[in-house]
């Protein structure tokens, strides 16, 4: 705190200047050369204890790592320790006291002593010793010749007087000043603490992100190979050649389309940033995906693609996000809906991206399969798996909404609303075979 240092310089100036004054005095007046030998000789002592005390306090002070070392003219707390600054103090009050033995020109020097006192030591004692030294001021003076008057005893008393409000006011300002260093501590740590959270709840983030990135493209991939591999051996099996070269053929083709997915991944986690994926053409080849995989298990599933509405750019996060929620909800029509049909349809508003998915198959009852425990043992329905609230998670960090609605025997609607920016649509001619059933 700089009105601390300005009090701290000021302390040692005064001692400097009231010492060289003493012994000017000293010195140009009618004392034996003994005297001003004493004086003289006494006086670097002075100086040179007083200097060393001061100097070593300062690079302790300077090298302590603790915020509330720094602040007082001699920090009781510091490296000298409690002992070693009050045996530091006696002996320059004891060096004083020979000076003033010597000469009454040393008188004045009493004042910052006062200040000294009533800042390291506790207040009794303080009181105390600057009532005692103002008594061995007082005394000498009144001693001197002409100094028999009440300016002798008025004056010193006023000077102790006024060093005790100093020192309190001193004392005031260093205890805040201590109280806001602890503070900024804190807030420190709390601010170190908060980026450690941060950390871990980016690394969270991070985590879930690629549990569901893993689960909405490898995971269903690698499933569906599983499936078709077991068709296909029961299939050869049974000497259904033709059907399990099919199967395997579509083995090879998704192992092959995982394969490039994963590629796409790993260029994304170095890259740090996603890619448009051409959205209708990726969402056309996941109709494509689905469809064979529902032939090579023997499901005549057919998937449709639609669009409505001017057809506009879509953020590649959004464009991500859709392309994922579309998988993600076609493999749930594959594996538990049992459609003959599934409709892709995408609706661009001024304002938002709408993306229905509804199938035509046998649906579920809302409402009995909320909260079925994954220990149960009983198949998951469509809408209760851990993809879907994954899904769901995905949606609303980007701000948008996800609904489903079922019920038995009427198939199921998956509904997400992506908000876009409010430009308005642009016209634009669709690709050919938008709206088509895939081949």
């Amino acid at each position: 705190m700089v009105i601390l240092r300005s009090l701290r310089v000021g302390l040692h100036t005064s001692v400097a200047v009231l010492l060289v004054i003493g012994l000017i005095r000293l010195l140009d007046g009618p004392h034996s050369v003994e005297i001003r030998v004493t004086g003289a000789a006494l006086t670097l002592v002075f100086a040179a204890v007083y200097v060393a005390g001061t100097f070593v306090e300062r690079r302790v002070s300077e090298a302590k790592t603790s915020a509330s070392s720094s602040t007082g003219p001699l920090r009781t707390d510091s490296a000298l320790g409690q002992g070693g600054t009050l045996v530091w103090l006696f002996v320059v009050t004891g060096l004083w006291g020979g000076l003033l033995a010597v000469s009454a020109d040393f008188a004045w020097v009493a004042f910052p002593l006062f200040f000294l006192h009533l800042h390291l030591l506790r207040v009794p004692w303080a009181v105390v010793a600057v009532a005692g030294l103002t008594g061995a001021v007082v005394l000498v003076l009144w001693n001197q010749p002409g100094g028999d008057h009440p300016a002798t005893v008025i004056g010193p008393i006023i000077g102790a007087v006024c060093a005790g409000l100093m020192a309190q006011a001193y004392r005031i300002m260093d205890q805040e000043n201590r109280a806001l260093r602890e503070t900024m501590e804190d807030l420190q740590r709390a601010r170190q603490e908060l980026v450690a959270a941060q950390r871990e709840a980016g690394a969270l983030v991070e985590r879930e992100r690629l549990a569901r990135e893993i689960h909405d493209t490898l995971a269903q991939g690698l499933a569906s190979i599983v499936l078709m591999s077991r068709a296909a051996g029961s299939n050869l099996d049974s000497g259904s050649v033709a059907q399990a070269r099919d199967q395997l053929s579509t083995v090879v083709r998704t192992a092959g389309e995982n394969l490039d997915e994963a590629r796409r991944f790993v260029a994304v986690l170095q890259s740090g940033e996603l890619q448009d994926p051409g959205l209708l053409d990726e969402l056309r080849r996941a109709c494509r995906q689905i469809e064979a995989q529902a032939a090579a298990q023997g499901q005549g599933l057919r998937c449709r693609l639609r669009v409505s509405g001017g057809l506009r750019p879509v953020a590649g996060s959004q464009a991500m996000l859709v392309l994922r929620a579309v998988q993600a909800t076609l493999a749930n029509v594959l594996r538990h809906a049992q459609a003959d049909t599934a409709a892709v349809t995408l609706t661009f508003l001024q304002e938002a991206l709408l993306v229905d998915v509804v199938d035509d198959g046998v649906g579920f009852d809302q409402h009995a399969t909320v909260g079925v425990p994954p220990a149960s043992g009983a198949e998951r329905p469509m809408g209760t798996g851990v993809g879907l609230g994954a899904l769901r998670d995905r949606v609303a960090a980007q701000g948008g909404q996800l609904h489903v609605e079922s019920s038995p025997g009427s198939g199921t609607a998956v509904s997400i609303r992506i908000p876009l920016g409010q430009e308005p649509p642009q016209p634009q001619e669709l690709p050919g075979e938008v709206e088509r059933w895939a081949e």
